[in-house]
């Protein structure tokens, strides 16, 4: 191929891409108009994913949770559900604006309208997850210090009255979902809850959008072994895992 019409090829290539991807948006941004939501808009992705999505490792073993979350629920949780969101996100952005963007992207982008919500719970679940076996550590718990833990007491009066309102969003979840603690465009705390695999991440989802520093998935798979229909046990037992230091490094982070 002469280098003129290697370079005219490449520049076509490049418009083509850039059309469609801005189309995809219009397309996207439409949808979100007539089902009642407003698409934020967000700049470019910043990077470009060349593999598949993977199930994370644990960085502890599936017993060391034990006796809060039993090794059983562990292996099941992670192992097969976790799993099932990946092979499930793998597929759903086949062939779709999605198909190359990180999770993260993915995410901030996702409307109501894709894909009869196949992307949204699975890119939803793959985050969650990967998520929520780092803010946990073996022989975790305690309270919170440092600057988190003023930003809890000034929030909430104090670590009680944040611990109660935290499992009252726990427990208050009906069906399945997630209980959060978020870091708001103000800078400050707020406490909520979504359905299903939805977080506060999904700009064109959630209500109220933020950075979550802490979660806990109320799912039935996430307790139903151990604790059967006890969601408020199992909220309780949540307390004795927390990974502090990760809630607190997630927060500082959130805050600049």
């Amino acid at each position: 191929m002469e280098k003129r019409t290697f370079l005219k090829t490449g520049l076509f290539l490049g418009i083509a891409a850039a059309t469609s991807s801005f189309l995809e948006s219009c397309k996207n941004a439409a949808k979100s108009a007539a089902s009642g939501t407003v698409a934020p808009t967000l700049p470019p992705p910043k990077l470009r994913r060349t593999t598949p999505f993977e199930l994370p490792k644990l960085t502890y073993d599936t017993t060391a949770l034990e006796p809060h979350i039993d090794k059983m629920t562990m292996e099941i949780h992670h192992g097969r559900h976790h799993q099932a969101y990946v092979n499930n996100l793998n597929d759903a952005v086949k062939n779709t604006v999605y198909n190359d963007y990180e999770l993260d992207d993915i995410i901030a982008r996702i409307t109501p309208a894709d894909a009869d919500n196949k992307i949204r719970n699975n890119a939803g679940g793959h985050w969650n997850h990967t998520f929520f076996w780092q803010i946990m550590t073996p022989g975790g718990g305690g309270t919170p210090t440092g600057q988190l833990a003023t930003a809890i007491n000034t929030q909430f009066g104090s670590f009680d009255k944040f611990k109660e309102d935290f499992n009252n969003a726990a427990k208050g979840v009906f069906g399945s979902g997630w209980a959060w603690v978020c870091v708001g465009k103000d800078k400050g705390l707020f406490i909520t809850s979504t359905p299903n695999q939805d977080n506060p991440l999904m700009l064109s989802i959630v209500k109220q959008t933020g950075t979550p520093i802490l979660g806990l998935d109320v799912w039935e798979h996430a307790y139903y072994l151990k604790y059967q229909n006890k969601r408020p046990d199992y909220v309780a037992a949540f307390w004795n895992v927390i990974n502090w230091k990760e809630v607190a490094m997630r927060f500082d982070k959130a805050m600049f």
